[in-house]
């Protein structure tokens, strides 16, 4: 009777088999984890049509010393010679920062869609930094 009883016991079997067992499902595990991570990771690698452009406007302006930045159009008052004030000129960077930032939210959006009209953002967004 103790043979039957060592035969069905998994804590009497060698090491070796335990081993054996427990390895095999870790790698299962692994190569299905491995196979989900790539698959996301492929999936997300994908670039859109205008990614590249995005990424060196993004670059260059956060260049030190940059000559490009966030711009606005010129105000009448400036145009009749008075001079800004240092409220009047945060306004205006503010403002500018602002509508850059929603330019680059939008190109961004319509390249994650690999939109073709992305092109024409980044160039809007080209012309909002000076370039």
């Amino acid at each position: 009777m103790q043979t039957a009883v060592s035969e069905c016991n998994p804590s009497r079997h060698s090491p070796h088999l335990m081993r054996a067992n427990n390895s095999s499902g870790l790698i299962s595990r692994f190569v299905s984890m491995t196979g989900v991570i790539l698959a996301l990771g492929i999936g997300s690698a994908q670039a859109g049509p205008c990614t590249a452009d995005i990424a060196k406007i993004e670059k260059v302006l956060n260049e030190p010393n940059s000559p490009f930045g966030p711009t606005a159009r010129q105000s009448v008052g400036a145009q009749l010679g008075r001079q800004p004030t240092p409220s009047s000129v945060a306004r205006a960077e503010q403002k500018a920062g602002s509508h850059y930032e929603a330019a680059l939210k939008r190109a961004q959006a319509l390249d994650n869609q690999n939109n073709p009209a992305c092109k024409k953002a980044v160039k809007k967004l080209k012309a909002l930094v000076g370039m």
